[in-house]
């Protein structure tokens, strides 16, 4: 699939118009349901393609931030045969209490996989809790950049970032 099949396959899925308030409190005139194509195997497996060639022998561990990021992480850790976790959006209060479910070892290299990022908020959150618990983020990778300041906000938070597509990939705005 190229990137324009992708990029049309993902809009044809999951655009949709209206008055939207998004996660970072923006409103919109469009949204992109990320489980419109999460939830499509084709999809998601051209998609964990896609975020794969992005592991290399530097990350330890996959991580996606719940509950968006978890079919990406879980995806591409079965791509790769690296294990991954899952980053809470915020502690638990029962059971372990734990903001991370799954094996993080102080120092770990991570590869952090986001769906669709705005301004980058639920991206920074995911990283300042993998740096707390030790872990090394080495670079966040998202499905759709919107193009509204997440890649400036997660590099100047000292991240490399990448974007597998823009909204223009999409043709919108």
């Amino acid at each position: 699939m190229t990137d324009a099949e992708l990029a049309a396959a993902i809009r044809e899925a999951a655009y949709l118009e209206g008055d939207f308030t998004l996660r970072s409190g923006r409103r919109s005139r469009y949204y992109l349901d990320k489980y419109r194509f999460e939830t499509r195997p084709e999809l998601l497996a051209e998609i964990a393609r896609r975020l794969a060639t992005h592991v290399d022998d530097a990350i330890d561990r996959i991580a996606g931030a719940e509950l968006g990021a978890v079919p990406l992480a879980t995806a591409v850790a079965l791509q790769t045969g690296r294990p991954f976790v899952i980053v809470r959006n915020r502690r638990k209060d029962y059971g372990t209490a734990r903001a991370i479910e799954g094996e993080l070892r102080p120092g770990d290299r991570v590869l952090l996989v986001e769906d669709i990022a705005t301004s980058g908020g639920q991206a920074l959150e995911a990283v300042g809790t993998l740096r707390d618990a030790g872990a090394v983020v080495a670079r966040v990778v998202v499905v759709l950049d919107r193009l509204e300041g997440a890649r400036q906000r997660l590099e100047a938070a000292g991240v490399s970032y990448h974007a597998l597509l823009t909204v223009r990939d999409l043709g919108i705005g």
